[in-house]
């Protein structure tokens, strides 16, 4: 027996990698970086969310911020790149970093429709605060939900949970935005109804529960078909 899925009634995004470009502090240095550049943003990336993932595990939480500054010394060091000045400009850039293109007009559009719209992400309160800001996509949002809150990294069901509680909607009514494979999967494993922003042309990853949208960009959304039957259980 199949039920409908209730009518999306929010969007909540994440932020790194969705809304803003995370290799976009390397390419703000990439001169002063050379050839080095492109593995750099690469290996950073990687071990951030590395971190992440083992800190949760391990219970030994520290703010994003912190593991972002970790897994930059771990890259650095990698190839081999000594210079205190230029490890600080990286820092600062990863404050605020460029929002995507399509970020600010799709958040707007969706906002005058009527959706209520938020930010969940691992990120510190205060980043995502200065970067919401820079990028002017505050006025579009309801709320910018950390991982802070709950001292634990996604894919915990506790930091997808905060969705449900900020919006006092049910996950099956809350549309989940994701550039990463990983989080589109684990947030449609907890019940939201994911859309996978599949900017790159990933292959599927091999984890339970498929994510029941996939679009290339974020403007996308704006044309979502109804949402499919739900297997009741």
């Amino acid at each position: 027996m199949t039920q409908a899925a209730p009518p999306i009634r929010a969007f909540v995004f994440d932020a790194y990698g969705t809304l803003f470009d995370v290799a976009s502090p390397v390419a703000a240095c990439a001169e002063a970086l050379g050839e080095p550049a492109a593995a750099l943003a690469r290996l950073w990336r990687d071990k951030q969310l590395q971190y992440t993932w083992l800190r949760t595990l391990q219970g030994r939480y520290a703010d994003f911020a912190q593991v972002t500054a970790d897994a930059l010394d771990f890259a650095l060091d990698t190839l081999g790149i000594h210079d205190a000045a230029l490890r600080q400009r990286l820092l600062d850039a990863y404050r605020t970093p460029s929002a995507y293109p399509d970020a600010p007009a799709t958040l707007a559009a969706l906002h005058g429709r009527g959706f209520r719209l938020a930010i969940l992400s691992n990120g510190t309160p205060e980043w995502l605060d200065t970067a919401v800001r820079a990028s002017g996509l505050g006025a579009s949002l309801d709320a910018v939900l950390s991982a802070d809150t709950v001292g634990v990294y996604k894919p915990h069901p506790e930091v997808y949970r905060q969705a449900e509680r900020a919006l006092g909607l049910p996950a099956a009514a809350i549309g989940f935005v994701s550039s990463n494979g990983w989080d589109a999967y684990s947030a449609s494993a907890y019940g939201l109804q994911v859309v996978w922003c599949n900017r790159g042309g990933q292959a599927a990853e091999r984890l339970p529960a498929a994510p029941p949208y996939q679009v290339s960009s974020l403007d996308a959304l704006l044309d979502l078909p109804k949402p499919p039957a739900r297997v009741q259980t």
